[in-house]
């Protein structure tokens, strides 16, 4: 193996940092050459790194202590580990939630005449890993590969409801919170109050919390691949009328379920 032979990806996804960490780097060049071998050895990695043996070595322990590398008993050579197998699946499992679920926002969409989100829980904010638009002139725009504080969205609350009391303590330990609009949750007590009526309710409503104009439902799908996802509906605050409301929440119940059965 060439010492100046790079790993696919191994040039950066993004600008090269200000203040770089090498030893970070070359932890991860390691796992990046693992995508490309199915075994590599101890002279390999020294080779491809340009390090010392002893400075490879201590690289593969690091990663074979965090269960991302393991050592072969019999060839003693490194192979990928359980965690990189754990998260390379989850990344797939996140992935296939989005094609088997497209369809139902496609369906959501057309019957409501409006926006569809399906968005994740990040900690405290929710990413919107998929989204289809309402046909209408007038509509909300797509919020695909946006992340925005829980607290400020619909989709948020409804994700938020799906934790116990001890972990959204952890999550939000002060009482002021930040705000998007002038209308956002910006304290811990209002907070929790809306989230006990979404678990009452079992649906979350925003009102230009997120952005002056839009109003929205989500109700909470539950959890998949170790990720917790909830379907949004987003339409123009003058659409959104109380009669509306009910109306698209009782169709994403419906669809909760129908989820719930079949896909989850």
């Amino acid at each position: 193996m060439k010492k100046d032979r790079k790993a696919k990806g191994s040039s950066g996804e993004g600008p090269r940092p200000q203040y770089p960490i090498e030893s970070v780097d070359n932890a991860l060049r390691i796992l990046l050459l693992l995508g490309e071998h199915s075994s590599i050895r101890l002279t390999d990695v020294s080779e491809y790194l340009g390090v010392a043996s002893s400075t490879a070595h201590r690289l593969l322990a690091m990663l074979q202590y965090r269960g991302f590398v393991r050592q072969a008993a019999s060839s003693r050579a490194y192979e990928p580990g359980p965690t990189l197998t754990t998260i390379a699946f989850a990344v797939l499992r996140q992935s296939d939630i989005r094609e088997r679920l497209h369809p139902v926002l496609q369906r959501l969409s057309a019957s409501l005449g409006e926006t569809v989100h399906l968005g994740r829980l990040d900690r405290d904010t929710v990413t919107f890993v998929d989204s289809v638009e309402s046909p209408r002139a007038v509509r909300v725009g797509s919020r695909l590969g946006m992340t925005m504080p829980a607290h400020c969205t619909s989709s948020g609350k409804a994700l938020l409801s799906m934790l116990d009391d001890e972990t959204l303590d952890a999550l939000y330990p002060e009482e002021q919170l930040p705000g998007l609009t002038r209308k956002s949750i910006t304290k811990r007590s209002t907070l929790l109050r809306q989230i006990a009526k979404v678990r009452r309710d079992g649906y979350a409503t925003s009102e230009e919390e997120s952005e002056e104009g839009v109003a929205s439902v989500a109700i909470p799908l539950g959890e998949y691949g170790a990720s917790r996802y909830a379907l949004n509906v987003s339409a123009p605050r003058g659409r959104m009328t109380e009669q509306v409301r009910t109306e698209i929440a009782d169709e994403l119940r419906g669809v909760a379920n129908e989820v719930a059965e079949y896909f989850l």
